[in-house]
């Protein structure tokens, strides 16, 4: 059990909003991300606070722009070059850190024309916060918060055009970030996963039962006592080093994504570890979409066909209300393959992108 909810967790130019404790985080200055560094975009590296006082490190992606062009748009002019940026903040996917799959959004996005930042979650990747791999959704849906008022405090940024864009669990937490953050005008969640409702109920809904819950939080308060008097966290394990011959197709999604070279990095929980095993107790004992419902700002969700987690995005988008909500499914892909395209250029930047420009406008 442990196991599968361990899958399943499955510049310049502004203020930085750094204090003493970022100074002492150790921030890699080395490209070292599982993309190709683009030369349309300058890049830096930056920190600032959640109102938990955790130090979050990010990747600043900002257009080169000239000419009165706004961003380059894949060679073309798009625009006019406004006096200042709409800009979004990328986190995901759950497990992973900002040199993988929210890193490349992050970059593609800004090449089109929008300042960008891919952070990472408190207590993972160069973030900081003790203990190490522990998720949470009211800090992590904290956040998203929290990069949104970094890209508001910059003097290069629009304050009325802020948007967010989650992947993978953090669809889940974008969505959820969009009901409470009024300043957000337009969110993106990405073969999404309601992290709240996999932990409950398992997947597809298997585990739905009061007996089955039980079950796992008598595992993980277990877990509790034996880290407590360990003084230490044991993990959970992340996407297994060899697979099973009977894994599920999207377990081999996940390891051909984290555990080879095209998507594996050092820091990343899923490619190693994995988060540690009382991680999901919070998540049982919430409800993550609870306000979707009410949530007015424009919001896409994005899926793959043959995804494993579409019936997430789904019910998700039958929860959202109004006009300005779009559910985009991409033939052929899969849950992974909207990670980084899956070599078949399955992410749709381009609906992506009118998305952002009709509503951050």
């Amino acid at each position: 059990m442990m196991k599968e909810l361990a899958i399943a967790a499955l510049a310049a130019g502004g203020v930085c909003v750094a204090d003493a404790t970022s100074a002492s985080l150790p921030l890699t200055q080395e490209w070292d991300k599982t993309f190709p560094k683009s030369d349309k975009v300058e890049h830096a590296k930056v920190t600032f606070k959640n109102r938990f006082g955790i130090t979050l490190a990010a990747d600043v992606y900002k257009p080169k722009v000239g000419n009165g062009e706004w961003g380059t748009g894949n060679g073309r002019a798009v625009a006019p070059r406004p006096p200042k940026f709409a800009a979004i903040a990328v986190s995901g996917p759950f497990g992973a850190v900002k040199e993988q799959s929210s890193g490349l959004y992050a970059q593609t996005l800004a090449e089109r024309g929008f300042l960008t930042i891919a952070f990472d979650p408190s207590f993972t990747g160069e973030s900081g916060g003790t203990p190490r791999y522990v998720a949470s959704p009211d800090i992590n849906t904290e956040d998203f918060q929290a990069a949104v008022d970094y890209l508001i405090s910059r003097d290069d940024v629009d304050a009325d055009k802020i948007g967010i864009l989650g992947i993978c669990g953090w669809g889940g937490l974008a969505i959820n970030a969009a009901a409470v953050d009024t300043r957000v005008k337009a969110t993106v969640a990405s073969t999404m996963y309601d992290m709240t409702r996999v932990t409950a109920n398992g997947y597809f809904d298997k585990e739905d039962s009061a007996a089955a819950r039980k079950a796992k939080k008598e595992a993980m308060n277990a877990q509790r006592i034996k880290d407590f008097k360990s003084g230490t966290y044991e993990l959970g394990g992340g996407v297994p080093d060899k697979l099973p011959d009977d894994a599920p197709q999207f377990v081999k999604d996940y390891y051909a994504y984290y555990k080879t070279p095209r998507g594996y990095h050092a820091r990343s929980l899923n490619s190693n570890g994995g988060w540690n095993k009382t991680s999901a107790l919070s998540f049982i004992n919430a409800k993550l979409l609870a306000y979707a419902g009410e949530i007015e700002c424009a919001v896409m969700v994005l899926h793959g066909e043959k995804a494993h987690s579409r019936y997430f995005g789904e019910t998700a988008f039958k929860m959202l209300k109004g006009g300005n909500k779009e559910l985009v499914i991409v033939p052929g892909a899969s849950h992974c393959d909207l990670y980084d395209g899956g070599g078949k250029g399955a992410i749709p930047f381009d609906r992506i992108e009118a998305f952002y420009r009709k509503y951050l406008k």
